[in-house]
């Protein structure tokens, strides 16, 4: 579920004008699941321009407050720093799941406190194909958490993701959508019609994308 347009369009817009989404459709990015991109977003940038910052904080915390959570958890790395402060401007508990279990100590991937019987928030900067958001949920599930919600600023909105979250019994909430953040980005000239059309054929098939249109 995406939040109201006034929201998705301030959160777009949050990020166009700190840089954090790019596009370079004739000079593509591979991503860490292979998927050539013509499009990245570098979220952790937020943290460091307060006034976009408070427009994500403000738009998690309308979020949240429609959902019924006892604990924000925040994904490694990029999630912990929105769902720290998004846990203090509501005078909430927070914790964070880590990537992997730690080598030593207790060897867990849950820090900050015990989660059992809690019913679980989890935030994330950017969701692609969902499954380093879903390796959180399953950490916290086993922890004994209960989790059915996860925000995230924005989401590529892939159908893989989609599928992934619901066989998972998760709902997804987004600040914004990836074609919001298009049409405000068009309508700034930060690329052409011709452009517009090569993202778009991207997001309809992220996959076969590349095959098509490598360079």
């Amino acid at each position: 579920m995406t939040a109201n347009a006034n929201t998705k369009r301030s959160t777009a817009k949050a990020l166009l004008d700190i840089g954090a989404v790019g596009f370079s459709p004739q000079a593509p990015i591979t991503f860490k699941s292979g998927i050539l991109s013509p499009v990245y977003v570098d979220n952790r940038q937020l943290i460091y321009h307060p006034r976009a910052w408070h427009t994500v904080i403000e738009g998690f915390r309308s979020t949240i407050k429609t959902l019924d959570a006892e604990l924000i958890a925040g994904v490694a790395v990029g999630g912990v720093p929105h769902s720290s402060a998004l846990a203090y401007a509501m005078n909430m508990p927070s914790i964070f799941v880590r990537k992997e279990s730690k080598g030593h100590g207790k060897a867990g991937r849950i820090e900050g406190g015990p989660v059992k019987r809690k019913k679980v928030v989890l935030l994330e900067d950017l969701v692609t194909t969902g499954g380093s958001s879903l390796s959180a949920v399953r950490a916290l599930r086993q922890g004994g958490a209960i989790v059915s919600d996860l925000a995230a600023i924005v989401s590529y909105g892939f159908d893989e993701a989609d599928r992934a979250f619901e066989q998972a019994g998760v709902k997804l909430h987004t600040l914004t959508d990836f074609e919001t953040v298009l049409d405000i980005a068009l309508e700034r000239g930060l690329f052409t019609d011709a452009d517009a059309g090569l993202i778009q054929d991207w997001l309809a098939d992220p996959h076969s994308w590349g095959k098509t249109y490598k360079q």
